[in-house]
């Protein structure tokens, strides 16, 4: 991807190897009795520290809102003692669902990096949501950068795993979505 003149390239190397952290951190529970390929990672923006990591935990926890992204929201505003994360990146193996993206942008985020969306414009199957993370921010009167994607075949292949499209089918029968 290009950057724009006088802008910091996108994606960076930072960006890069935040992405390639989390992909691979995702890649090790994925033989768990709940693997899923969404998983969050909230850094430093200006040194890239690692704060938090999680995992999506919808079914373990039976909660419909412990999507990765606020997973690791509550656990960085935890562990800094604010519900304010200015000066954080989050990165994130998939597109933010809009609970997700608002809660980043509640949250106050400086940027959101995602590394591929569920559903491509070439999926058989229907979106979920007529939906664009970057358009949604851009609408938003809070002001978080949304770029993307980031090593998408990577995250891609995280999503397309066969023992994620098994779990997923299995969920589906159920009506369950994660």
């Amino acid at each position: 991807m290009k950057s724009a003149p006088g802008s910091k390239p996108f994606p960076s190397a930072v960006d890069i190897k935040n992405i390639r952290e989390i992909v691979a951190a995702t890649r090790a529970k994925l033989q768990s009795s709940h693997p899923s390929p969404f998983g969050s990672q909230i850094v430093a923006t200006k040194t890239s520290k690692l704060l938090a990591r999680k995992l999506n935990a919808v079914i373990p926890d039976s909660d419909p809102t412990c999507h990765a992204e606020v997973r690791v929201i509550r656990a960085a505003c935890k562990k800094i003692g604010s519900p304010r994360l200015a000066g954080y990146t989050l990165y994130t193996t998939c597109e933010p669902c809009p609970m997700c993206l608002t809660a980043c942008l509640w949250a106050g985020l400086d940027r959101v990096v995602y590394g591929t969306v569920v559903r491509p414009p070439d999926s058989p199957h229907p979106p979920l949501f007529d939906y664009s993370a970057k358009e949604f921010a851009t609408r938003s009167q809070f002001r978080c950068v949304v770029e993307g994607p980031v090593e998408e075949e990577l995250c891609r292949a995280l999503v397309d795993d066969p023992i994620v499209q098994k779990y997923f089918a299995k969920l589906a029968k159920k009506h369950i979505h994660i």
